[in-house]
C-alpha cells in the first residue's frame, strides 16, 4: 500500500460572490489542511478576522464560491486501486480530476473515498475542488426544503456543517470553506482494512479480571469477484495475546475475540489508573509468507460503562457507572478550541485537557454544535482519565429527516461511532443539545406544523446505530432529557438538566432553587483576561458598551446581564478597570455558589458540567480559560469547588450546616473546628464537632447556635477547618454590604534565584481579605500565575508563583491594577 499526500502546491481563487476588488481575479497559494480565511489573512488580503469589527467587514467570504486547485506528478504502478481519500471537506464541494467530475460532497463531518484510477495520467495531473458559498448554500437548502426553527441568524440546520461556524452566542460568524483535514491518493491491491471497532468488556478470571476484546474488522477488496483472488489471514494482537483467522475473498466483516488475563483496568481519574493497550491488526498472505499488506493500530482501555436511570423515590437519576462504580461527575462543556479548527494542534488539545485536569475535572462534554474532534483530543483524555460525553452534532434547532439530509446524518454517525469507539474515555453518546427541549417549550411545534424536526434521529436512528456499532456504551437521546416521554425534558427531578434562567434573568442566588439530579449545562459570563480583550477591542475610550466591545460580546444583552448580575453582590464599577475585575470576580463567585449548592445535594445530585471550559476566539463569554489560554478567575474557583474533598456551608432548616463531600477512596473521621470571628481576627465563638464521612460519601454537620448566631453581618465571618481534609468560609453578607478593609494586605515580591523568569509574590493579610487574584497578564501578556481567588484571614499568608518574561520589574506584579481582591472594590467609597 502506498500513499501520496496532496498537501502542497495548492492555489485559491474566488469564483463568484460579493468579492472585493482587492481579491477579485486574484489567485494565491493555499495551505492544506486549512481554510479560506486563513489563506486570505496570510497573504494580507484581509485583516485579522478576530480584530475590532472585522467580522462584519468579512461576511462576504461566507457568501463566495471558492476554488482550490493543485497539480501533482503521478507515476503508474501495479496497484489495483488508486483512491482519492479526503478526510475532511468543508462543506459542499465538487471534485474534478483532469477536467472530469469525480464526485460532489456535502458534509463537513465525514470523510470520502473515490476510485480515481481511471482518471489518473502518468505525469502531471490537475485536481480541482470547488466549494459552494456556505451561507448561500444553507439559505438555499432551507428555502428549498422548508425553513425550520433554529437559534442565531443563519439556517445552519440545513447543512451538515459545524453549527457554531455560522456564529453563536459566544462565537464569531466566520462561515469557512476549505480542505480542513488531510487529503491524498492511496494505492492498494488485494484487500485493505477499512475500519476496526475494538469493543471491550471485562470478565471474571481465575486470578482477577480478564479484558475481553471483541474486534469487529471491516475489509475492502479491490476486486472481490475475481476468481483467482486468494484468501488472506487476519492477525489480531493485544496485551501479549493474538489470534489469526483465514478470510475468504470478498468477506466484508470479520470478528475476532481475544481475552487478556489479569488485565489492568482503565479508570476515570481519581478512581484508579489509565493503562492503555496497543491493538494491532494485520493482513498477510494465506501462507503467512511476506510482510503485512495492511495494518491498523490503536489503543484501548479495558473498562465497562453504563448509565443508571432507574426511577427512585425522587424521580430518575443520571448516574454514570464505570466498572460498576458510580462516578461523581465534575466537568465542563467543550466547544471547538479555535474558530478556525485547523489551527488546533495536538499540543493545544493537550493544554486544554491539562486545564481540565488541573481544575479537578473528570469529564468533558463535546457539545453538539461543534465537530467530532481530532483523535488527539480523545487520546489526551484517554491518558488523563478524563471522561468524554460525546454529542452527535445537532444543536438548538429542528432538523429535517427526509432523505436529502438523513442519508448524510447516517453516514457521518456511522463514521464517528466507528472512529471514536477505541477511546476508553468516551463513555456517553448523546443525541442532541436542547432540541427535544426546544420542541416542547420554544414554540417549534406550532411553527413546524407537523414537519419533521429530528425526533426520528434521536429516538430511532442514532440509538440503533450505537446498538449496532458500539453496544458497549450507553446512549442518551438528548441533553437535557428526563428519560420518559411523558415528562418535561428539563425536569430537575429526572435525568439531565440545563439551568439558564439564572444567567438570563435571575440573580445567581437563585441557583439554590434548583435541585437537579444532574446539571449538564449551566453558566455565568465574564470577560477574558485584560490583555486578551484589549488586543482586539480598540474603542476610545474603552467602555462595556462600546461598538467593538459589543462585537466581542455575542450574548443577547450580555453586558446588561453582567451589570444586572453584579447588583446586590459587588459595588457598582466606576471605571472600565473595575468593570473588568468585578465582572470576572462575579462570574467566579456565581459559579462557585452554584456548584457548591449542586454538590451539596449529593447523593441526589450525581454530576455537574459547567458551561464552558474554553473559547474559540477573544470574547466575553462563559469560558473558564480564554482564547489566549489565560485562566480566568472562574478557573481558579472551579479548581476549588471541584476538589474531591470539599466542605461547604449551606442553609439548613432553622440555621446553617456544613456539608462535607468526600469523592475519594478513603473515609475520613476527625474534628471540625468552627469559628465565628471579626474581620480583624477577633474570635467571637468557637465549637469543635466530631464528624465522619464515608469514602465516596457525604455528611452534614449542624453549626452550633453560638457560632451560627451572627451579630454584625457586615463584619463577621464563620470558618470551618477539618484537619487534613478541607476548609470552608461562610460570609453572612455579600461583598457590597460588608465593612471590608479596602487595603487589607502587605506584599513582597522577589525573583526566584533559580529562574529569572519566575517571580514569587507573598501576600500577607492584615485583615480579612476575599478572593485575592493576580491579573498578571497586565504586566506581560505571556505571564501565568499558579493560583487565584485566594481568601485569607488576618495573619495568613499566600505565595503566588508567577512565570513571565525575565527582566520585568518585580513590583509590577503587586500594582493596584494587577493585585486584585474583592475588598479593593470598596476603595474610595
Amino acid at each position: 500500500m502506498a500513499y501520496l499526500p496532496l498537501h502542497s502546491d495548492w492555489t485559491l481563487t474566488a469564483l463568484a460572490g460579493p468579492v472585493p476588488n482587492a481579491v477579485r481575479d486574484v489567485t494565491v497559494a493555499a495551505s492544506v489542511p486549512g481554510c479560506v480565511h486563513l489563506d486570505l489573512h496570510a497573504h494580507g488580503l484581509i485583516a485579522d478576522p478576530f480584530d475590532g469589527d472585522n467580522e462584519a467587514a468579512q461576511q462576504w467570504i461566507g457568501s463566495t464560491v471558492w476554488r482550490y486547485e493543485t497539480t501533482f506528478h503521478w507515476s503508474a504502478d501495479q496497484a489495483e486501486r488508486h483512491d482519492l481519500v479526503a478526510l475532511g471537506l468543508d462543506t459542499v464541494a465538487s471534485i474534478e480530476l483532469n477536467g472530469r467530475l469525480i464526485a460532489e460532497t456535502e458534509n463537513q463531518h465525514r470523510s470520502y473515498r473515490f476510485d480515481v484510477g481511471p482518471h489518473l495520467r502518468t505525469g502531471e495531473n490537475r485536481l480541482t475542488i470547488t466549494f459552494a458559498a456556505p451561507v448561500d448554500e444553507a439559505e438555499a437548502r432551507s428555502a428549498a426544503h422548508g425553513a425550520r426553527p433554529h437559534v442565531n441568524h443563519h439556517p445552519y440546520n440545513a447543512l451538515r456543517k459545524a453549527a457554531s461556524n455560522f456564529g453563536w452566542d459566544w462565537g464569531i460568524d466566520v462561515a469557512t470553506s476549505g480542505i480542513w483535514r488531510p487529503i491524498g491518493i492511496e494505492s492498494w491491491s488485494g484487500v485493505r482494512i477499512d475500519s476496526v471497532r475494538p469493543l471491550v468488556d471485562l470478565a471474571d478470571h481465575e486470578d482477577g479480571l480478564a479484558g475481553v476484546l471483541d474486534a469487529r474488522i471491516s475489509l475492502d477488496w479491490a476486486t472481490p469477484s475475481r476468481a483467482d483472488s486468494e484468501r488472506v489471514r487476519l492477525r489480531v494482537a493485544v496485551g501479549g495475546v493474538e489470534d489469526t483467522v483465514s478470510v475468504e475473498p470478498g468477506v466484508a466483516e470479520v470478528r475476532v475475540t481475544l481475552a487478556v488475563p489479569d488485565v489492568d483496568v482503565w479508570w476515570p481519574r481519581g478512581h484508579g489508573g489509565q493503562p492503555l493497550y496497543d491493538v494491532e491488526v494485520d493482513v498477510v498472505g494465506e501462507e503467512w509468507a511476506g510482510a503485512s499488506t495492511a495494518h491498523w493500530h490503536s489503543r484501548i482501555g479495558f473498562r465497562t460503562v453504563r448509565i443508571d436511570t432507574v426511577p427512585d423515590d425522587h424521580g430518575s437519576p443520571f448516574d454514570i457507572v464505570v466498572n460498576g462504580e458510580p462516578i461523581q461527575i465534575r466537568g465542563a462543556n467543550w466547544i471547538p478550541d479555535h474558530a478556525f479548527v485547523t489551527e488546533i494542534d495536538r499540543d493545544r488539545y493537550r493544554r486544554r485537557v491539562a486545564d481540565a485536569v488541573e481544575a479537578n475535572m473528570n469529564l468533558l462534554r463535546v457539545w453538539g454544535g461543534g465537530i467530532y474532534e481530532s483523535d488527539d483530543f480523545y487520546d489526551a483524555c484517554d491518558e488523563a482519565g478524563v471522561l468524554v460525553w460525546q454529542d452527535f452534532l445537532f444543536a438548538c434547532a429542528a432538523y429535517a429527516e427526509e432523505e436529502w439530509l438523513a442519508a448524510e446524518v447516517e453516514a457521518e454517525a456511522r463514521e464517528a461511532i466507528t472512529r471514536l469507539c477505541p477511546h476508553p474515555s468516551l463513555v456517553v453518546w448523546n443525541g442532541n443539545n436542547e432540541n427535544v427541549w426546544g420542541y416542547v417549550e420554544w414554540g417549534w411545534r406550532t411553527e413546524l406544523q407537523g414537519r419533521t424536526w429530528g425526533n426520528g434521529y434521536y429516538r430511532e436512528l442514532l440509538p440503533a446505530l450505537v446498538a449496532e456499532l458500539d453496544p458497549t456504551r450507553p446512549y442518551s437521546p438528548a441533553s437535557p432529557y428526563s428519560f420518559d416521554e411523558y415528562l418535561h425534558p428539563n425536569d430537575a427531578a429526572n435525568g439531565t438538566m440545563h439551568i439558564w434562567d439564572v444567567w438570563n434573568r435571575l440573580d445567581y442566588s437563585e441557583f439554590r432553587r434548583h435541585r437537579p439530579r444532574f446539571a449538564s449545562e449551566f453558566g455565568f459570563q465574564g470577560p477574558p483576561a485584560w490583555s486578551t480583550l484589549v488586543d482586539v477591542v480598540h474603542d476610545e475610550p474603552l467602555d462595556p458598551h462600546g461598538p467593538q466591545m459589543l462585537v466581542h460580546q455575542k450574548a443577547e444583552d450580555g453586558n446588561l446581564k453582567l451589570e444586572r448580575g453584579l447588583r446586590g453582590h459587588l459595588p457598582e464599577p466606576r471605571t472600565i478597570e473595575e468593570w473588568h475585575w468585578a465582572t470576572q470576580l462575579n462570574q467566579a463567585a456565581a459559579i462557585r455558589f452554584g456548584i457548591e449548592h449542586f454538590r451539596s445535594l449529593a447523593p441526589l445530585n450525581t454530576g455537574v458540567i459547567v458551561w464552558q471550559l474554553n473559547d474559540n476566539w477573544p470574547v466575553v463569554s462563559w469560558a473558564a480559560v480564554d482564547f489566549a489560554e489565560h485562566r480566568k478567575p472562574l478557573w481558579f474557583a472551579l479548581r476549588a469547588v471541584y476538589e474531591p474533598r470539599l466542605a461547604t456551608f449551606q442553609p439548613a432548616e432553622g440555621g446553617l450546616e456544613l456539608v462535607v463531600l468526600n469523592d475519594t477512596a478513603d473515609a475520613w473521621t476527625g474534628e471540625v473546628l468552627l469559628h465565628r470571628r471579626m474581620f480583624d481576627g477577633t474570635v467571637l465563638a468557637t465549637a469543635a464537632v466530631q464528624a465522619s464521612v464515608a469514602a465516596r460519601g457525604s455528611a452534614r454537620v449542624i453549626v452550633p447556635a453560638g457560632v451560627e448566631a451572627v451579630v454584625d453581618r457586615r463584619a463577621e465571618v464563620i470558618t470551618a477547618s477539618l484537619a487534613g481534609f478541607a476548609t470552608a468560609i461562610h460570609n453572612p453578607s455579600e461583598v457590597v454590604d460588608q465593612a471590608l478593609d479596602a487595603d487589607p494586605v502587605s506584599t513582597e515580591v522577589v525573583v526566584d534565584v533559580d529562574d529569572p523568569g519566575r517571580y514569587l509574590v507573598t501576600v500577607t493579610a492584615r485583615s480579612y481579605v476575599r478572593d485575592i487574584t493576580l491579573l498578571v497578564d497586565r504586566v506581560d501578556a505571556s505571564a501565568r500565575v499558579d493560583r487565584g481567588m485566594v481568601t485569607l484571614l488576618p495573619g495568613e499568608q499566600a505565595l503566588f508563583r508567577v512565570t513571565a518574561r525575565a527582566g520585568l520589574e518585580p513590583s509590577a506584579f503587586v500594582a493596584e491594577e494587577v493585585l486584585r481582591h474583592a475588598n479593593g472594590l470598596h476603595a474610595g467609597r
